[in-house]
């Protein structure tokens, strides 16, 4: 999640986005808005064919970070593995800038992804095999790629992230003293190359779409990749699932964890670390929302602000409560 006052001026008129567009070909009117979230996406076409322009402010993220993202993207392309295409510009670039009053904004296109997003209420047993084997395949290439120019970030760089985040809200101590005991596990469990890599950790089912001819999963939204443990992406992946204690939910993420282990190793003793990892995840996410909502002052907001504003906080506040929980 950006921080909601980019959000806010990213949102206000689309001067951004058609500024931006005209480093890429494109087809006149047919620019639109398609979703806002940690980046701005929009939609287009370039000789009818659909492609997506992603931006963001400087402030939430680097053009060396985003190199790094596409870099990996392209070695999975190379592997066959199936993602979508960062698509150069006019001028042969991947990544354009654009500076304006407000700030500077960093783009890239992609084509579009092939297939169908599935609902998580929809989805067979034989979608979660696949899904599973997807993610195992892309593990499988992590464990083997190195980069030649820019490294993505690693989970200690979010761990700073997160402390300077808490120590900016001197109520925060609960995080401070979980973001602790995270770190002391996180630096007591193995690193080596058959557990630990560069992961997508946003496997989820809005970003990965199906083919149902091929039975294929088309992913998108590297732009969280980070360097971590592989049971952390399979544990964000199956979130929405592991949250649900009906015996459909378990059967799915058994489903998941077959189609996993068909490709890839995954000891029992990673699946017992689920818990451990998803207190990860939750306290990066609290830490994220925390930043996304030290927007300053704002005199003027949209009709949506304080709707968002409030999902943001009682998500917040849901989360905070998971930090008294035992270890």
């Amino acid at each position: 999640m950006m921080n909601l006052g980019n959000m806010v001026r990213g949102l206000t008129s689309e001067t951004v986005a058609k500024s931006l567009i005209l480093f890429w070909e494109y087809d006149e009117g047919t620019l639109e808005i398609w979703r806002a979230s940690s980046n701005f996406v929009y939609a287009f076409k370039n000789n009818q064919v659909p492609y997506f322009l992603r931006f963001c402010s400087d402030q939430d993220n680097s053009v060396e970070q985003i190199k790094a993202e596409l870099e990996f993207m392209q070695y999975l392309l190379l592997n066959e593995f199936p993602t979508v295409s960062p698509i150069y510009s006019i001028s042969g670039n991947l990544i354009e800038t654009l500076k304006t009053p407000e700030g500077t904004y960093i783009a890239t296109v992609f084509s579009a992804a092939k297939g169908i997003n599935l609902d998580a209420d929809t989805i067979t047993q034989k979608q979660m095999e696949e899904w599973g084997k997807s993610l195992a395949s892309l593990h499988c290439l992590s464990k083997t790629f190195e980069p030649a120019f820019e490294r993505r970030k690693s989970w200690l760089d979010t761990v700073q992230f997160m402390e300077s985040v808490f120590q900016k809200h001197p109520k925060e101590q609960a995080a401070l003293q979980e973001l602790q005991k995270v770190t002391a596990w996180l630096q007591s469990i193995p690193t080596g190359n058959d557990v630990y890599g560069l992961i997508h950790y946003d496997f989820q089912l809005d970003n990965i779409f199906f083919e149902d001819k091929s039975h294929s999963f088309h992913i998108i939204d590297f732009d969280d990749a980070i360097y971590h443990w592989y049971t952390l992406d399979i544990v964000t992946a199956l979130d929405d699932f592991m949250d649900d204690n009906n015996p459909h939910s378990k059967l799915l993420i058994q489903s998941f964890l077959n189609g996993y282990r068909s490709i890839n190793v995954l000891e029992d003793g990673a699946v017992a670390q689920f818990p451990y990892f998803k207190r990860y995840a939750n306290l990066y996410k609290y830490a994220k929302l925390l930043s996304s909502l030290d927007y300053g002052e704002m005199t003027i907001t949209p009709p949506w602000f304080e709707e968002l504003k409030g999902k943001l906080v009682r998500i917040a506040s849901e989360l905070r409560q998971g930090f008294q929980k035992q270890w």
